[in-house]
């Protein structure tokens, strides 16, 4: 609820703006204001020595019953018609969610064919909520952001997941400013609090060195945007069977309209993203010249290379490749991290990968932590063996 101050009892005292650690509360014309700086710590409710502060109640807002919300909705985003590899993997952290709470999972497809709205079946979702319009084929904020509140509010699930891309981030805060209610952004994991309830909602906070745990108690949905990558796909089931229902467009309008795409088909693009192998550098490298030896092994595996912040910022390769917490997640079956000490920063953007293996000459260094395998060693001599047996092997 909000705060307000009853001009009618202050006195201008200036009690409550000694009180307030965030220097929210001005004393204009011997009446105290609350200023846009307000957190919301209710610390002057009890200062106020004549009670001129005070809570009230949103006008007209009728009471949440959270009773009413029951199931978990994921926002399945499609590009070019073809479902995106990040709606599989919510519907896999969302499969999880919905069973630990025992209800249903269903997912919102907007525009793409009925073959994808059957495919999100099979990867599990219990109801698909297609809204099958040509429209929709190319995303636009404002339809989008209608529909999908529309589906919320007519549906009232009490979990909303979407993937934390450039579409995710572009439209799903206004769908949660629309329906009051606080949005998560790039979460790491997600768990249930069985006693409450509540979606755990953990991501990386003050530049990935701890890692919060945010609830929304008091509001449904529960909304929150995942990182890519991070999440595994749940189990396909080619005989898996459920309900698609078609949603059909009413009435909705937009002040912009999409009038054609263009993919980026250069050659100076890097699907970091998709790719099985990935062999990173870091600062160990020690100048931009060791990356033309990564760049060996990863055409060897049939991989791409990826890259520590460190190794961007010293202008040693383009951000496209750098991984972790500014970069890009990924999740490949093989990580080879060469030179990268493994600050946290860089473990949250590739530390679900299937396996790892870190080589370094300092054995204390924190990738060691997280890797599947480790090599001690000066990676100068450690890669060039490496690409020596791979040749030998292919030929």
């Amino acid at each position: 609820m909000p705060i307000i101050i009853k001009i009618e009892k202050c006195t201008g005292c200036g009690q409550c703006t000694d009180s307030c650690p965030y220097s929210a509360i001005e004393i204009k014309k011997e009446k105290a204001f609350i200023t846009e700086f307000c957190n919301d710590c209710r610390l002057c409710l009890s200062i106020c020595p004549e009670g001129a502060i005070a809570e009230v109640a949103y006008r007209n807002e009728p009471p949440l019953l959270k009773d009413e919300y029951r199931g978990v909705l994921i926002f399945a985003e499609q590009r070019r018609g073809q479902v995106a590899s990040v709606s599989l993997e919510l519907l896999g952290v969302g499969r999880k969610l919905a069973n630990d709470l025992g209800v249903e999972l269903s997912a919102a497809l907007f525009g793409s064919s009925e073959k994808e709205a059957k495919e999100l079946i099979k990867w599990g979702a219990d109801r698909v909520y297609h809204v099958n319009d040509p429209s929709l084929d190319s995303f636009n904020d404002e339809p989008y952001s209608q529909i999908l509140y529309e589906l919320i509010t007519r549906y009232k699930p009490e979990i909303v997941l979407a993937g934390a891309t450039a579409i995710g981030r572009s439209f799903i805060p206004r769908v949660a400013g629309r329906l009051k209610t606080g949005l998560t952004a790039d979460c790491t994991s997600l768990e249930i609090d069985k006693e409450t309830r509540n979606l755990l909602q953990i991501r990386p906070a003050f530049g990935g060195n701890i890692m919060a745990t945010i609830v929304c108690p008091e509001h449904r949905p529960q909304m929150a945007t995942v990182r890519p990558r991070v999440m595994k796909r749940n189990i396909y089931d080619p005989k898996r069977e459920g309900e698609i229902i078609t949603i059909p467009i009413q009435n909705i309008k937009s002040r912009t309209r999409v009038l054609f795409s263009i993919n980026d088909s250069s050659e100076s693009f890097v699907n970091l993203q998709d790719a099985e192998v990935i062999v990173s550098g870091g600062r160990g490298l020690g100048n931009p010249e060791g990356f033309n030896m990564l760049r060996q092994l990863a055409q060897l595996l049939g991989g791409t290379v990826g890259a520590s912040r460190a190794a961007v910022d010293e202008g040693w390769i383009p951000y496209r490749h750098q991984v972790g917490q500014t970069g890009k997640t990924v999740c490949p079956k093989i990580y080879i991290a060469c030179g990268i000490s493994g600050a946290v920063q860089h473990l949250v953007g590739m530390q679900s990968s299937d396996i790892i293996i870190a080589i370094n000459k300092n054995p204390e260094a924190p990738i060691f932590n997280v890797s599947t395998y480790g090599i001690v060693g000066d990676l100068y001599e450690v890669i060039p063996l490496l690409i020596k047996k791979l040749k030998e092997a292919k030929q």
